[in-house]
């Protein structure tokens, strides 16, 4: 007999194993109702690292509404505190100007009252975490991959790929930029190619990162530096593919050189402290969040550019976002995959992602195509702005994840 769920979350990612967890302990279903079919994850992912070890490679900054959410999803008291790394200020510059000059845009957490900006978390962990919680409250993990859907009235049909099938009252897609779920509900999506590649790579750096995430608009994208707790920083590095592939594959050494000089020096001598990689720079935009019994959230909703680091927080966003609605579909006794319960989720969180998307779009171009008068507006236009102070503190909330409208969960406080 083919099982049949309330909700089958499809991807193991962290939007997908988040929106799982919430699901099962707020959502007003039972837990065994709710599966993750998280086929991709591989058994590293599933084990925590040894006590002593190096950062992971890839790390993303969690902001205080993310934090909120994880919180909620039970995920946050599961993570090793002490491999968390606070940031407790930003700084941002155009390579025309200095990071310490005047024009220099800085955001400091006290200028706002708060303890810090935000923490940059291991993905890995940030992803057991989730999956954990998630089991532990009675939800069902199924390690397969989705081969297909079909839509009907009444759910939806999965077969996977090792011959099993399930049913789903609400199939949500949380399987990536080339989400196969989008794909089975005829959701159609624009792309947009940078034509760049971002590295990232583990570095030390001769001066201590200060709790500070820095970021400089280069020509041809921004390279940023975030603080890691171990006082090394992990670095994301925009630049076109030819060069970028150059800088990848090439020597340690002139690896070095280059990115001290491309952070014009302000950390001191840099050295790689773990491999390099790299991966494509694109914006994707759904058409429609949700179909009939189908949404979509995370990367296979959007991905943007990641020069502000709002990717994996708009994921968590839209997972509480669509938990919410469901919440209030269980309440009223609704289906939650009727059409008008999932219009809801898509109101409250497409508009707020497409226009994130179109600032991220604007800053890359502005700041990077900025040269001779053009980089000195800019720069003179930082400048004001950190010398505005309810600007400041506005762009500073911005940052937290704390402005505009928010799912419940991201407003909520949880032990």
């Amino acid at each position: 007999m083919t099982p049949a769920y309330d909700i089958v979350i499809v991807g193991g990612g962290l939007a997908g194993a988040c929106a799982a967890a919430l699901l099962v302990r707020h959502a007003g279903i039972e837990p065994r109702g709710v599966a993750l079919l998280a086929g991709e994850l591989s058994a590293g992912s599933a084990q925590p690292p040894p006590e002593q070890a190096p950062p992971e490679l890839r790390v993303v900054a969690i902001s205080r509404a993310s934090e909120r959410v994880l919180r909620a999803a039970g995920a946050w008291a599961r993570l090793d505190q002490a491999r968390l790394c606070a940031y407790e200020r930003m700084r941002v510059w155009h390579q025309a100007g200095a990071a310490s000059g005047a024009d220099a845009l800085c955001f400091d957490a006290a200028d706002i009252g708060e303890p810090n900006l935000g923490y940059i978390a291991e993905n890995g962990a940030l992803l057991r975490a989730c999956i954990d919680s998630f089991r532990s409250a009675g939800g069902a993990l199924i390690a397969a991959q989705l081969a297909s859907a079909a839509i009907g009235p009444e759910a939806a049909t999965l077969d996977c790929t090792d011959g099993s099938g399930m049913s789903a009252r609400l199939l949500v897609g949380a399987d990536g930029a080339q989400s196969r779920v989008r794909a089975c509900a005829g959701l159609t999506v624009r792309r947009h190619d940078y034509q760049q590649l971002a590295i990232v790579a583990t570095v030390r750096t001769a001066r201590a990162h200060e709790h500070t995430a820095w970021q400089r608009f280069l020509p041809t994208g921004p390279l940023a530096f975030l603080p890691l707790f171990d006082g090394s920083s992990s670095i994301v590095w925009s630049i076109d593919e030819a060069e970028a592939i150059v800088l990848r594959d090439g020597s340690e050494a002139q690896f070095n050189q280059r990115l001290e000089a491309a952070l014009d020096g302000v950390l001191g001598a840099t050295a790689l402290a773990s491999e390099r990689a790299s991966f494509a720079l694109r914006s994707l935009a759904a058409e429609s969040y949700v179909a009939p019994r189908c949404a979509l959230i995370g990367d296979a909703a959007h991905v943007i550019h990641p020069l502000a680091g709002q990717g994996a927080n708009l994921g968590l966003l839209d997972a509480a976002a669509l938990c919410e609605a469901v919440t209030s579909a269980s309440a009223q006794r609704e289906d939650p995959g009727a059409l008008r319960i999932l219009r809801g989720y898509e109101q409250q969180r497409r508009t707020h992602n497409v226009l994130m998307d179109a600032a991220m779009s604007a800053f890359h171009s502005g700041f990077g195509a900025a040269s001779g008068p053009a980089a000195w507006l800019i720069n003179r236009g930082l400048g004001a702005v950190n010398r505005s102070g309810a600007l400041k503190r506005a762009l500073a909330r911005q940052a937290l994840g704390t402005a505009g409208e928010l799912p419940r969960l991201a407003r909520a406080s949880f032990a």
